[in-house]
């Protein structure tokens, strides 16, 4: 499946960006101007944050994307460049999600092609740097689970402050994203979000497997359709 927002011409994407723009200083605006007249400050300061979290995806990843700054090795897989011998991996943000999800499929359906995402990304960054086996790959995630991500190479590793202040503050981001992702109102539950790390070396060792389970998952999902 195909990401519906970089197959659409520059003049398309601008005309996003403006909708989602003035979509935002809709909500912006209106609260901003009623907590000063009612001195409750603390909504505006709410809202402004909630929907600058939100919106932030739409404009960061395109532009993080022309600036080589992310990689995307599946529509729902992306990577930093390496630095100091460290890939940090991340899933799909909201933006992937709302222009790569198919809204015909239900919540199984959606966890199960996320899943099968993350697996395709993943062997098209072993591939890629399958020459440098001592590189790390450290990536934070809710949807993939403790034991799936040990069956293919990675291992639980404490989730540093700087990420649990990252994801507190995106937590109505995260949230639109997992109701998403389960097809109805999903609350996150940040507490169970797990950071993976691996050596290049220990996802090579697993490559096999990790393809077969790619392969489960894509059958799974074209019998379903």
């Amino acid at each position: 499946m195909k990401h519906r927002f970089y197959t659409k011409t520059k003049k398309e994407q601008n005309k996003i960006f403006i909708v989602i723009a003035v979509c935002a200083l809709a909500i912006i605006v209106p609260s901003i101007v009623l907590s000063i007249y009612s001195g409750f400050y603390l909504i505006g300061i709410l809202i402004l944050v909630i929907t600058l979290s939100v919106i932030a995806p739409f404009f960061d990843m395109p532009s993080l994307k022309k600036s080589g700054k992310m990689i995307y090795h599946s529509p729902l897989f992306i990577a930093e460049k390496p630095k100091n011998g460290l890939i940090k991996i991340h899933g799909g943000t909201l933006f992937d999600y709302f222009f790569v999800i198919d809204k015909t499929m239900n919540g199984k359906q959606r966890t199960n092609f996320i899943i099968q995402q993350y697996l395709e990304g993943l062997l098209r960054l072993i591939e890629k740097y399958e020459n440098n086996k001592t590189m790390k790959i450290k990536g934070t995630s809710y949807i993939l689970n403790q034991r799936t991500a040990e069956k293919i190479g990675f291992q639980i590793v404490k989730t540093d402050i700087l990420q649990k202040i990252i994801l507190t503050y995106n937590y109505f981001n995260i949230l639109i994203s997992n109701s998403i992702a389960k097809n109805k109102l999903s609350f996150p539950k940040l507490n169970k979000t797990k950071t993976f790390e691996a050596d290049l070396s220990q996802l090579l060792e697993r490559k096999e497997y990790i393809e077969k389970l790619n392969n489960l998952l894509k059958s799974t999902i074209a019998n379903n359709e």
